[in-house]
């Protein structure tokens, strides 16, 4: 385990691009939704070829990061459960980064030390109109900007109250990655969009694909900073005409016009306080029911 400063990445001869159909085969699971309406895959255990994308990605000499803000009591009650169980099954044999984003100098868990693991303790500013959402979003566009963009190739953003349980791997990264929600997916009805036609967070009756969990974003960095910001402009039009939307909500008036290169199924982020049902394969995360999150 490493600390501080992050090497400059360093790229080997170009790769002939990978085709979807090369590694993703979608009618290994008919029980379930594996292609969107805009030909963007769902990745659900048994539609990819684990070997055929470790070949790819293991001649790219990738750097990934994955972003967790972690502050107060959360960092006291969460902090160690995810960073261990991230440490083992994040993309592992991938070199990663991990910037925990704090409001004070946290004491990191003593992980076992691997080349491959770079722990960066990022500070934050202080809590912009006494949101978690805002706080956390507003302080990675600004650690994005100023270094994560050159220091990492794919960077994903989740919440603390996370504990990995299986290989959460390279068969997630895309350019723009969303999340499913564990139980709006299976629900499908009555989907919380915000529907006050004032608010940007606005989706009409009658419209919208998925409903996505907020708890976790991916993407290349720059791709990622867009959605932030596109986030940000959202909740400060609200704010203006005396709205509160929440960012799940803005999320998915994000991802509803900005359609994502690649959707994660219910199985990267499963709700402990729900019950897998069969389509549920190999659940990768599962997410402590705290519904502030």
């Amino acid at each position: 385990m490493s600390h501080g400063a992050t090497e400059p990445r360093t790229h080997g001869p170009p790769v002939e691009e990978l085709r979807l159909s090369d590694w993703f085969h979608p009618g290994k699971r008919p029980d379930v939704v594996t292609i969107t309406d805009w030909l963007a895959p769902v990745i659900w255990e048994g539609t990819f070829n684990r070997q055929v994308l470790g070949r790819y990605y293991g001649r790219q000499n990738l750097t990934i990061g994955l972003a967790v803000l972690a502050t107060g009591r959360t960092a006291d009650q969460y902090l160690e459960m995810f960073m261990r169980s991230a440490n083992k099954h994040f993309m592992s044999g991938y070199r990663v980064v991990f910037y925990i984003m704090v409001d004070a100098l946290s004491r990191l868990p003593d992980l076992e030390p691997d080349p491959l693991r770079t722990f960066k303790v990022l500070p934050i500013k202080g809590d912009r109109w006494g949101d978690f959402h805002l706080t956390h979003m507003s302080s990675l566009a600004e650690h994005i900007l100023g270094h994560i963009e050159d220091e990492v190739d794919f960077l994903f953003s989740m919440t603390v109250n996370r504990v990995f349980q299986n290989d959460f791997g390279v068969e997630t990264l895309g350019a723009s990655v969303a999340q499913l929600h564990a139980w709006w997916y299976f629900k499908n009805k009555d989907i919380p969009y915000e529907r006050r036609p004032k608010s940007a967070a606005c989706i009409p009756f009658g419209q919208g694909d998925f409903y996505y969990d907020g708890s976790v974003i991916g993407g290349r960095p720059l791709e990622v900073l867009t959605l932030i910001e596109g986030y940000l402009q959202g909740v400060t039009h609200d704010h203006k005409n005396g709205l509160n939307s929440t960012y799940e909500r803005h999320l998915n008036k994000y991802f509803f016009t900005h359609k994502p290169t690649k959707l994660l199924s219910p199985e990267y982020s499963w709700n402990t306080a729900l019950r897998p049902p069969a389509q549920v394969w190999s659940v990768k995360a599962t997410r402590l029911s705290r519904w502030y999150f």
